[in-house]
């Protein structure tokens, strides 16, 4: 079959990749000029490693993005480690990425408060069914498991900056698929995530995978004879199958000839976009090697996390530059979507020796400014009612998106699974 693929992300690729090995005659259409999607990075001069647009890492439990680099014969080039994460409490941070500083941890309340912490996450890690949680809140379930003093403390700020106003909305399912799936070592690849999926591209076109670049798809519509016509700046082309990796909205305004009921599924979908300044400094920002802040908004930071990347990617990749995101999901009309990156820098800059007394603005090279309309999916109680189907009404076209992967959370092994199962189904429809 002659097969139309539009997005040249992880979750694409992937899709492409399996059938192109059942004989599937594959063309992914990209509309920017690089593949990889959200992973996609950039790379400065002197610099031997990529980094991330948006930041990235692949936690030990990826098993199908390390399932699949293993059928490419690239997982010996993904490299783990055990960075340290902390977390906020009255001023100070604290890591909890191990027993012994879990214990230490003084925002619990005392002992029957860290025994009731501990009961209730091992309950949700290792007992309990997403299923029967997804009717529930995560705010209103996890306030009377944890109780509201422990749920105020270790969880609601984390839930108030991920969802912003949303956060009382989400489904408990969401909240226990991180618990379930999140580890404290961590993954990046040789090169960087850009090299992983420049990587990727080259071996798909090996397999005879055709990739065009700066092809953005106009509109999608019903073809003769079954087939999907698609509409380019320069002219039309017709394939027998086309799967779609856009967002929601995305496929919604590709697609209008969607019948109402599908199209009003995707428009009913909720998602938060993601703003994220990245900054090259001559020094290190924390002291301690701390390499991700989670930061309530309740305490005056104005952003979500502040991820020192080259404590977990040294800065030897980087020619001796210290990378440093600052980062938030937010609603799209936020301002942050209109300030200039001059703005954000001025507006985020004051808060950087909260980590450092230190830091002075000399101490930054360079900064770059990164945004996206689509990057947090917004589950609500009984998301998987809402899901779309992978195979649409229209004969022949397929939709596959991060607001699909439920009770998962998004990311690049999520994309992976999601893509797979989108080629299943495109080898042999329902």
């Amino acid at each position: 079959m002659n097969t139309a693929i539009i997005g040249a992300g992880i979750g694409g690729m992937a899709a492409a990749w399996d059938l192109v090995k059942a004989g599937h005659s594959v063309t992914i259409f990209e509309s920017t000029p690089i593949v990889g999607g959200l992973a996609a990075g950039f790379q400065e001069p002197g610099w031997d490693t990529s980094v991330e647009r948006f930041y990235h890492h692949w936690f030990a439990s990826d098993s199908s993005i390390l399932g699949l680099m293993e059928e490419m014969g690239l997982r010996q080039k993904v490299v783990f480690r055990r960075p340290f994460t902390v977390m906020y409490h009255q001023g100070k941070f604290y890591p909890l990425d191990s027993i012994l500083k879990a214990l230490t941890f003084p925002g619990y309340g005392g002992f029957f408060g860290m025994v009731r912490f501990g009961l209730i996450t091992v309950y949700l890690r290792y007992l309990a069914d997403w299923k029967s949680l997804e009717k529930y809140t995560a705010h209103e379930w996890m306030s009377k498991a944890y109780g509201p003093g422990l749920y105020a403390t270790m969880w609601e700020p984390m839930l108030q900056g991920k969802f912003g106003p949303h956060y009382k909305e989400v489904t408990m399912a969401w909240f226990w698929a991180r618990l379930k799936t999140r580890t404290t070592t961590l993954g990046t690849y040789q090169g960087g995530f850009q090299a992983f999926a420049d990587q990727f591209a080259e071996i798909l076109r090996q397999q005879g995978v055709q990739i065009r670049l700066n092809a953005a798809i106009q509109e999608i519509q019903p073809g003769p004879q079954g087939k999907v016509t698609l509409q380019l700046a320069d002219g039309t082309a017709q394939f027998d199958q086309a799967l779609v990796t856009t967002s929601p909205g995305l496929m919604a305004k590709l697609a209008p000839q969607l019948p109402p009921a599908y199209l009003s599924g995707l428009l009913g979908l909720k998602n938060m976009g993601a703003v994220v300044l990245v900054l090259s400094l001559k020094h290190p920002l924390s002291e301690e090697g701390y390499y991700w802040y989670s930061l309530p908004k309740s305490a005056g930071y104005p952003f979500l996390a502040l991820v020192e990347h080259t404590n977990f990617v040294p800065p030897e990749h980087f020619g001796g530059e210290h990378i440093v995101y600052i980062g938030d999901y937010l609603d799209l009309d936020h301002e942050y979507f209109k300030l200039s990156q001059e703005e954000l820098l001025e507006r985020f800059l004051p808060h950087l020796a909260k980590f450092n007394p230190a830091f002075k603005p000399d101490w930054i090279n360079k900064t770059w400014l990164f945004r996206t309309n689509y990057a947090q999916p917004i589950p609500l109680v009984n998301h998987s009612r809402n899901i779309p189907a992978i195979q649409t009404p229209i004969p022949g076209l397929f939709f596959a998106s991060m607001s699909q992967v439920y009770p998962w959370d998004r990311g690049t092994n999520f994309a992976v699974q999601i893509g797979r199962k989108a080629a299943a189904l495109m080898l042999h429809p329902e």
